[in-house]
Parts: structure tokens; sequence; C-alpha cells
């Protein structure tokens, strides 16, 4: 593979890890929508190991205010009461025994509005990522020019790949930014 070609693989291969992460954090914050991402990436104690919710119960979602989980081992909904007590998704559990339900309650317009800059100061930390990848990678062509791995030429023309890659994953960014404003905004 050509040194050019490896840097810009390499680069996109960030910028999608970038984005994923993003997108993970936007799945995190609590729209008043029942989600099983709000639970199923939580950690608990089980039997001495650390362990996904996911991994030791079904998540479901019955309607668009309630989760239920339930554990396929019974001993597991104590820590998993615990694990959802801990976390800071602001929901008390409700454990009957065999399964545990969460009532997602309405948000207030206060709490939407103060989401959505959650939200916003969340793309810009994703953003400021794309920003740090797309430097290494500009130091890394300038460096293979000024190193004769490739002609200058190439190097033009791989800062102009480079800069309408970062702002194509800045749009994605963005989109996925709006999609989640509108999300909260709706009542």
């Amino acid at each position: 593979m050509l040194p050019l070609q490896k840097i810009m693989k390499d680069t996109e291969d960030k910028f999608k890890k970038t984005l994923d992460a993003t997108s993970r954090e936007f799945q995190e914050v609590r729209t008043g929508r029942a989600s099983p991402s709000l639970v199923d990436g939580m950690m608990i104690d089980y039997y001495g190991t650390h362990t996904m919710i996911k991994q030791l119960a079904s998540i479901s979602v019955p309607d668009a205010r309630l989760i239920v989980i339930q554990p396929w081992d019974k001993n597991a909904l104590g820590e998993i009461e615990k694990a959802i007590l801990r976390s800071n998704i602001g929901i008390t559990p409700t454990n009957d025994g065999k399964v545990i339900r969460l009532a997602i309650p309405h948000l207030s317009k206060e709490r939407r509005e103060e989401l959505t800059k959650v939200v916003k100061d969340m793309s810009e930390t994703g953003k400021v990522s794309l920003r740090t990848i797309r430097h290494e990678s500009k130091t890394a062509i300038e460096s293979a020019e000024k190193n004769k791995q490739i002609a200058e030429d190439d190097k033009f023309n791989g800062l102009d790949q480079l800069q309408k890659l970062t702002e194509s994953y800045s749009k994605k960014i963005d989109d996925i930014v709006a999609a989640k404003q509108k999300e909260l905004l709706e009542f």
C-alpha cells in the first residue's frame, strides 16, 4: 500500500471509531423515551466478574415509557438494581423478584433544553477528536513528502482529501446531533 493511501485509510478508520464513540455517548442521553441502550452497557459485579447487564438479562421495551429487565439468573436482580441506582440516569428501578421495571418519567422543558446543550457539548468533543486526528494525518502526509515517499502534488491532493474527509465526518456528527436534539425537544 502506498504511504498516502495508508495514511488516508488509517485516518478514516480513526474517524469511524470517533463517530461510533460519539454516537454511543448520545445514546446514553435520556430522551424521555424508553430505550435498551440506557441500561444494556451498565456493568454489574456478577459472582466477582464485571459483566454487562445485556449479557445477563433480556431487556425489552413493552411501551414508550417502560423498560423491563428480566435476568436469566434471579440472583442477579439485586446487583442489577444496585447498578441502576448507582448510574446517573435518574430512574428508580422497581424490583418484583422476577423482573426489574424502569418507568421513564416525562422530562421537563428545562431538562430537555439542558440535555440539548449536553448533546451539543458531546458533539464538540467528537469534533475536537476529529481535528486532532486530522492534524496527526496532516503531519504524517507532510512528513512523507519531506522524506520523498510521496510527490509534492500527492501531498496537496492528500491534504485536500483529508480536509474533505474531515468535513464529511464532522457533518455526520452534526446530523446525529440534530436528530438527537429533535428527539429531545419533541413532546
